[in-house]
């Protein structure tokens, strides 16, 4: 679906199992009938409203959080049967009775392939029509709401591909049955990883490492924990300090952004740092960026395959990844400490959670004293630490095990 980055860049990594390397988009296909589009389309603009308007003054907050309440996580604890349905989970099949998704699944069904999708309506919509081969349902976050699963789940044949562990447990919780649920974490791009091996994965982290410990006070303290899963340091890295800052699909939080390239102005005319900008495929974002910060490299696309496509390629040199708690947090567990911007939903209130957890995420500072806070982070050696604990504790091969449990 293209209604925002996060399930798009889910889908990224395992575009190579599809025919023809495409990814089919459930809201926005050739031949997608007019009311099928239309009621994606205002649920995306509806989403990306809601997300632009929690920043109104008095109002934004209590209508965000009103909103919030519709895709609400329940809390985990104590451990109870969370399998009854909500009532929006009611409405998505009241629609697909109505024959929502009919026409996609017709479609569908003409090739006998195994089909993931990475947002859950789809797969509702294939098991509702009897689409013929597996269905396979890779899950973004690192947890979910009750939306996710069927309203039957006891009776359901789709099968979840979660992040991590905490994911797999509240699926069952929401009743799905065990053998339906496989461990595979998230899928990462391979440009990013390598093989199996992950040699492009430690290269680029141990260039990054030297960025991040300049006092040399993390390496002093666990050489032999760096050296034992990288390899040797090499001599000096080969880029400067880079710092990327990504912002949603919405455009939420760009102002971030501009804050961040004005505290640290003065490093970044010397050479020392380097602000990435991610403004994805939106030129008003873009446009944005190129008016409010002169210092900034920025990254846009065209198309969100080309989005990807450079944004994966400057995160080889990037060193730290600031942005909200979305999907990419997972992006963690290539070597990348997280800068946690606000988080912006109940999802990613768990998303911050999780990375904190690991010790790999920190909740941002006032982005206005970046150049003070940040060089303290490092000085420390607080954010190589980071880095080290996203690459040990986070999957990394998600996108192999999802490739040999759909195909061998």
């Amino acid at each position: 679906m293209n209604m925002g980055y996060g399930h798009q860049r889910t889908a990224y990594p395992l575009r190579q199992f599809a025919p023809d390397r495409k990814i089919i988009n459930a809201n926005d296909y050739p031949g997608i009938p007019e009311k099928d589009r239309t009621f994606w389309e205002l649920t995306r603009k509806f989403y990306e409203f809601i997300s632009k308007f929690k920043r109104t003054p008095l109002i934004g907050g209590p209508a965000f959080s009103l909103f919030d309440k519709f895709q609400k996580i329940p809390v985990y604890y104590p451990r109870r049967d969370l399998s009854r349905p909500t009532l929006s989970l009611k409405k998505i099949f009241s629609l697909i009775k109505k024959g929502w998704g009919k026409d996609l699944i017709s479609r569908l069904k003409k090739e006998s392939l195994p089909l993931i999708t990475t947002f859950f309506t789809p797969a509702f919509m294939a098991e509702f029509y009897n689409y013929p081969g597996d269905i396979f349902c890779v899950v973004c976050d690192a947890d979910i709401s009750r939306a996710w699963v069927s309203l039957e789940p006891e009776k359901s044949r789709i099968k979840y591909f979660a992040p991590n562990s905490w994911t797999v447990n509240r699926l069952k919780l929401y009743g799905v049955k065990e053998e339906n649920i496989f461990l595979t974490g998230y899928p990462l791009p391979k440009e990013n990883l390598g093989t199996e091996n992950l040699e492009i994965l430690k290269e680029d982290i141990r260039r990054r490492l030297l960025n991040l410990d300049p006092a040399k006070e993390y390496y002093k303290h666990y050489k032999v924990l760096v050296e034992g899963s990288l390899g040797l340091l090499p001599e000096r890295s080969n880029h400067p300090l880079t710092i990327m800052f990504a912002v949603g699909g919405a455009g939420a939080q760009k102002e971030i952004g501009i804050k961040i390239v004005r505290s640290l102005a003065l490093r970044i005319k010397t050479g020392e740092v380097k602000v990435i900008l991610a403004a994805g495929i939106r030129r008003e974002v873009k446009e944005y960026f190129e008016q409010k910060a002169k210092e900034g490299e920025i990254i846009f696309g065209s198309t969100i395959e080309e989005y990807f496509q450079k944004f994966n390629q400057k995160l080889r040199t990037t060193d730290i990844l600031w942005t909200k708690p979305s999907e990419l947090s997972f992006y963690t567990a290539l070597g990348l400490p997280i800068i946690i911007a606000p988080a912006l939903g109940s999802q990613e209130d768990f998303n911050r959670k999780w990375l904190i957890s690991l010790g790999s995420g920190t909740c941002q500072e006032n982005p206005k004293y970046s150049e003070q806070w940040l060089f303290d982070y490092l000085t420390s050696g607080r954010l190589a630490e980071a880095a080290m604990q996203g690459f040990i504790e986070a999957e990394k091969s998600g996108v192999y095990n999802i490739e040999k449990l759909c195909f061998g």
